[in-house]
Formats: C-alpha cells, sequence, structure tokens
C-alpha cells in the first residue's frame, strides 16, 4: 500500500467533508438503487457514504486503519445510521469474498495505491457479475488557475513529487481507463467531471485550506523531512494561496477522471 499523500489534517478534513453525491459521484448516481450493496473503498471521513447508506439497501465502508475508519464511523453514528458496516481492508487484496456487492465504489483512492490495477482486479473480484466498478480520481496535470502565480506552479510540482514518492499517480484520472482495461475489463464507461472555484467564498474555502495544508499537514512535513522544500518555501508558497483567494478574478479547475467498469 502506498503513503497517503494529504494525511488527515483538518485542513484536508475542511476538503474531504463537503464531499458528497451530487459533486463527487453524480456520475454513479442513476446506477444506485433501493435494493443495492455497495462497498465503499477508501471511505475517508465518511461523507460520501453517508449519503449513499439514505440510497441503497447496504454499504461497507473500508479504510487502511482503525484511526482513519474512525471518522466515516463517527459521521455514520452521528446520523444515526444502521445500513453502514466498516472494515479495515488493503485494496490490493480484500477480505471480502467472491460476488459480495452490486456496486464497488471508490473516490480519489487510485491515485494513491501502489497498484491499481490490482486494486481493480480486486474491486471486480468482489462485484457480482454484471455489477459496477466505479471509480473517480482528480488528474493533477491538468488542474487550470488564473492568475498565474509562480510560487502556485512550485506546489504542483512539489505535490506531484511527494505523491509519487509514496508510489501513487497524481494524474490518475486520465489513466483510469487504461487501468482497467488492464485489470480485464472489458465493458468500461469513461467520463469525466470537475470541480471549479471562482466565487469570493468558493476562493476563500479552497485558498485557505491549501494555504494551511502547505504548512501543516502530512504533505508538508514530507516535504521538508524529503528535502524537497524548506520551511521557508512553504511559507511562500502558502502566502501565494492567500493572494489568489483576494483576486477578484481568480478560477481554478481540477478535472477528474470516472469509469464505470461492469464486472
Amino acid at each position: 500500500m502506498a503513503s497517503y499523500t494529504h494525511g488527515h489534517h483538518e485542513s484536508v478534513l475542511r476538503s474531504h467533508n463537503v464531499r458528497d453525491i451530487a459533486n463527487s459521484a453524480a456520475y454513479l448516481r442513476p446506477h444506485l438503487h433501493a435494493d443495492t450493496r455497495l462497498l465503499d473503498v477508501g471511505a475517508g471521513p465518511g461523507s460520501i457514504t453517508v449519503d449513499f447508506a439514505g440510497v441503497v439497501a447496504h454499504v461497507t465502508a473500508t479504510e487502511i486503519d482503525d484511526s482513519a475508519l474512525a471518522l466515516s464511523r463517527a459521521l455514520a453514528a452521528e446520523r444515526g445510521l444502521t445500513n453502514i458496516a466498516f472494515s479495515v481492508e488493503d485494496v490490493h487484496a480484500l477480505s471480502f469474498p467472491d460476488d459480495s456487492f452490486d456496486v464497488v465504489h471508490a473516490h480519489q483512492v487510485l491515485q494513491h495505491v501502489a497498484d491499481p490495477v490490482q486494486a481493480l482486479r480486486e474491486m471486480r473480484r468482489v462485484a457480482v457479475p454484471g455489477g459496477l466498478v466505479a471509480a473517480r480520481d482528480a488528474d493533477y496535470a491538468g488542474f487550470l488557475w488564473f492568475p498565474v502565480i509562480p510560487a502556485l506552479d512550485r506546489w504542483l510540482a512539489l505535490y506531484r513529487a511527494a505523491a509519487r514518492a509514496n508510489g501513487g499517480e497524481p494524474d490518475a484520472g486520465r489513466r483510469l481507463l487504461s487501468w482497467a482495461r488492464a485489470a480485464g475489463f472489458t465493458e468500461v464507461a469513461a467520463t469525466a467531471s470537475t470541480w471549479c472555484y471562482a466565487t469570493p467564498a468558493e476562493r476563500e474555502w479552497w485558498g485557505g485550506l491549501w494555504a494551511d495544508r502547505i504548512l501543516e499537514s502530512a504533505l508538508a512535513r514530507q516535504l521538508v523531512d524529503q528535502d524537497l522544500a524548506t520551511a521557508a518555501d512553504l511559507h511562500e508558497i502558502s502566502d501565494a494561496w492567500k493572494r489568489w483567494a483576494d483576486e477578484g478574478d481568480g478560477w481554478f479547475l481540477v478535472p477528474h477522471g470516472e469509469i464505470l467498469a461492469r464486472a
């Protein structure tokens, strides 16, 4: 298993906690039904997971360790949901029997794993014949923003270097179709969608969380510990994020690849 580059600092969860079906799994929504059994791989803080639980019969949420899984478990308890089970899992070798789930879902997961093709093979194995494997991942090389701020170019280069040092692939979105085909899927629908931040409130939120994340998260510690950047470099990048957030014309686009693969 590759290391999770972002970690679980508050500045990371600030981003992840707003995710739901509408903004992160709309491509999958038409395929979810009241009797669906769904496996949510890499549930994170559980915001998408609990949304699924309001639509399908049962959800099983997984994470790589108990501390990560505790986040989604706590949110489910807060919502009073009883149709969610929890399991610590390695997506490369899931513990579930063959043909266990109607839908197997992973959001922003395959970019972080050591072997995404093997992960997709396992996701296919635990899906029922004719079931769906759904994955959505950002593509960092495709990020676009305005205005041009050189320190943000440096931020993107550092993030991609750190993710690859951890064994991940930050430009995963464009690779999902090829990974699915390599995993043995023959029926794959590949699509794309975006997040876009351009209003004052959106810029304050997106710029603010990255201004904090580049100083305080697991990513920040890794960049300094591995001599990829100095503390002064990270403060310069943090200040650049704040300048971007204050720009009246500021705009930021995050592209995602998506796949629906038939098991």
